[in-house]
């Protein structure tokens, strides 16, 4: 990190550190993109378009479910996944041979949930389920107007999704009736009805077959019916996970959450009311203007980035539409809160430094050599993202061996479900931008001042952060923070060494790479592009800034009063970290 007054110049890069770096993007290749090749839907398959999915629903609604098409009709094409058989399976080794033996194709953990939101004074809900990787059938429900809780309505009105526990089960239709509307779909889907062993009826459910004959660890393959109006409403066949494992998964979810709002949400909320209080405090030796240009471009990044996340509604009520009016009011004033935490958190930040170290952690345009500095700090997030892979990938394979850590999967996050896939990298930026100016520029210098230890400040506030990311679908959710307070420590070292603008780079970069793969997984020509594009894209904003700020075009600004001028001693700051 340069001293404030003297010319920028970027600590140069090491043999060893680009060394470490390239080991560091094999390690990443090796042990994280090879296997993902291998798995369905990454690499080796490539999903169907939403618009063949909404084709494929409408013919086998018309031609089993009393579905008469028209004109005006719209489906809307929704991923989801069973996260809880996907994470029992993954926590036991199960998916290798789950592929293997070919359940996956019939019986999907992924699937297009295929809704019609038309005709609703005839259908209260008409829904098709997909295998998203062949457009096979693999699930239904059906309900006519009227036949539905008002809860569940209520439901799908705010949330946009449908919740199928709050089918009205027919009562009319008895015990033995129920297994002749049955018979006729397990005959549909190829069932041995002879293998069958029916099971206590739960969850909602009016009936469940068990086939005890197909297991996949603990889990027997079911076939679940829902009655409305004299008729099935609802078939789902599949596998469950086991009681103890969903408990499990809720007890961590629960603590999570709960880590999250005390360990993360509030020491947060804190800082940011810091940075306030330091910007003003400190405003001698920063500037209320630098912020506000990334601020801007951070909210409305922001706006987009959560336009895209949200899934389309299937509502089409005043109640839906209410719902909606209100959340992006919510997402608006949160898109602000957040922009108002970089603020203060860029200008306080900058200021402590300034004031407190005589250090210029965030140099401004113009100064001298600020367009090489900036280009310099590009080159040096690339090698240092690669080396963070590395140590991530190293960190999954300790985690592995030691607590035994798994995954599963969450279509809320899915670029499935997005309504443009290829923006999600911008995500990228979000978290580049906003997490180190909090965490590093800000926070480091904020609770130096209180524990006296840039070491520990640097833990600290990596903790903090940590804990924001525990609501992954990581289990256990320990292994999550321990994983982030390394990858956190060293993205404190970097910024000590080298200052913010090389610290966002890395972070964005590393970002970058994991989100431009999942892009490149995907294989559709326009998101493989996105995804090329995202993996250079820090390179090209960078090249720009260089373009706009070449050599001989700089002016020397004057030192603010009461900061070191250009004779103060050591160009350069050492970290509390070894080298």
């Amino acid at each position: 990190m340069n001293r404030v007054g003297q010319p920028l110049k970027l600590r140069p890069l090491s043999r060893t550190l680009i060394i470490a770096g390239l080991i560091g993007l094999i390690l990443f290749a090796m042990f994280q993109i090879i296997p993902s090749l291998n798995q369905p839907g990454a690499g080796n398959e490539q999903a169907i378009t939403k618009s063949d999915a909404s084709l494929k629903a409408s013919r086998f609604a018309e031609e089993n479910l009393g579905y008469i098409p028209q004109a005006s009709d719209r489906w809307t094409v929704t991923y989801t996944s069973d996260s809880s058989f996907y994470g029992y399976m993954s926590r036991k080794n199960l998916l290798d041979s789950y592929t293997s033996r070919k359940l996956d194709e019939r019986y999907p953990y992924d699937t297009f949930h295929v809704s019609l939101n038309t005709q609703k004074e005839t259908w209260d809900r008409l829904t098709v389920d997909l295998n998203m990787y062949t457009g096979e059938p693999v699930g239904f429900s059906r309900v006519p107007a009227g036949y539905l809780h008002p809860t569940s309505v209520t439901e799908e009105a705010l949330t946009g999704k449908e919740s199928d526990s709050e089918f009205a089960n027919d009562s009319s239709v008895n015990a033995q009736k129920r297994e002749v509307l049955a018979e006729p779909w397990l005959k549909l889907w190829g069932v041995d009805i002879s293998k069958l062993e029916r099971l206590p009826a739960t969850d909602g459910y009016g009936l469940i077959y068990a086939d005890n004959s197909v297991k996949v660890g603990e889990a027997s393959l079911r076939y679940a019916f829902k009655f409305s109006n004299g008729q099935v409403s609802l078939f789902h066949p599949g596998f469950w996970a086991p009681q103890w494992h969903t408990d499990y998964v809720d007890d961590q979810v629960s603590t999570a959450t709960r880590l999250t709002l005390i360990g993360y949400g509030l020491p947060t909320l804190a800082l940011g009311i810091l940075a306030l209080i330091y910007s003003i405090l400190r405003r001698s030796h920063t500037s209320f203007k630098r912020g506000v240009f990334l601020s801007i471009v951070f909210f409305f990044i922001m706006m987009i980035s959560t336009y895209n996340s949200v899934p389309e509604t299937s509502s089409e009520s005043l109640e839906g539409r209410v719902a909606s009016v209100v959340m992006f009011i919510i997402y608006t004033l949160y898109s602000l809160l957040m922009a108002s935490l970089l603020y203060f958190s860029l200008v306080g930040g900058n200021g402590l430094w300034r004031k407190e170290e005589g250090l210029n952690p965030w140099p401004r345009a113009k100064e001298p050599g600020y367009g090489k500095y900036v280009l310099d700090s590009v080159y040096a997030g690339y090698i240092w993202a690669f080396v963070l892979l590395g140590v991530q990938t190293l960190m999954f394979i300790l985690l592995q061996y030691t607590l035994h850590n798994w995954s599963t999967t969450d279509a809320s996050q899915s670029p499935y479900n997005m309504r443009y896939p290829w923006l999600l990298p911008i995500m990228a930026w979000l978290a580049g931008l906003s997490e180190e100016a909090v965490y590093r520029l800000f926070g480091i210098r904020m609770l130096k001042k209180i524990v006296r230890s840039t070491l520990l400040a640097s833990l600290i506030t990596t903790i903090i952060w940590a804990f924001g990311h525990t609501l992954y679908p990581i289990y256990p959710i320990s292994s999550r923070p321990i994983e982030l307070t390394v990858i956190g420590l060293l993205f404190s070292y970097i910024f000590l060494r080298y200052g913010f603008i090389t610290a966002m780079f890395s972070h964005v970069v590393f970002d970058s790479i994991l989100m431009g793969a999942t892009l490149i997984f995907m294989r559709e020509p326009v998101n493989v592009i996105a995804g090329i594009v995202t993996l250079v894209m820090p390179f090209i904003v960078g090249y720009i800034v260089y373009r706009f700020n070449p050599p001989g075009r700089e002016r020397k600004p004057e030192p603010p009063r009461d900061e070191p001028g250009p004779e103060a001693p050591e160009p350069v700051v050492q970290p509390p970290f070894p080298s």
